[in-house]
């Protein structure tokens, strides 16, 4: 397939290129419990910029996890989320590549992330990107 241009010189290279872009590592803390039990973290004020028209893209972002020996350190999460301010990403990749990160840095087992935009043209996207570790 060309790798065809958009008009803001966006291109579909430039699109799957998602995971060589540098964004601040997420820290962890050590998990105090053996169980199994679940940590849902909701970002209601998740910005991007959309890569076709500049315009800025509103969402929420949850990520819901079951930790194994690690959790997500909040303040570290926070900062890597303002990175994606603005950041020219498709609304998929943004639950993908988190959803990436996230098991990067504390190998749950299990997680799911799901980015709820805001409507534009009519149209609301929700997507969600899931990971089960294998025993």
């Amino acid at each position: 397939m060309k790798n065809k241009s958009t008009r803001f010189g966006y291109t579909s290279a430039q699109a799957q290129s998602v995971n060589k872009i540098k964004l601040p590592p997420i820290e962890a803390w050590e998990n105090q419990y053996k169980r199994d039990y679940t940590i849902r973290i909701i970002h209601p004020e998740f910005t991007s910029v959309c890569p076709k028209t500049g315009l800025p893209d509103f969402g929420t972002i949850t990520v819901e996890y079951v930790p194994g020996k690690l959790c997500l350190e909040l303040k570290s999460l926070k900062y890597y989320f303002l990175q994606y301010r603005n950041l020219g990403i498709f609304m998929e990749n943004i639950a993908n590549r988190v959803l990436d990160d996230v098991v990067a840095a504390i190998k749950p087992k299990s997680c799911v992330v799901t980015g709820e935009f805001t409507p534009r043209g009519g149209l609301r996207s929700v997507i969600e990107a899931k990971y089960n570790r294998k025993l």
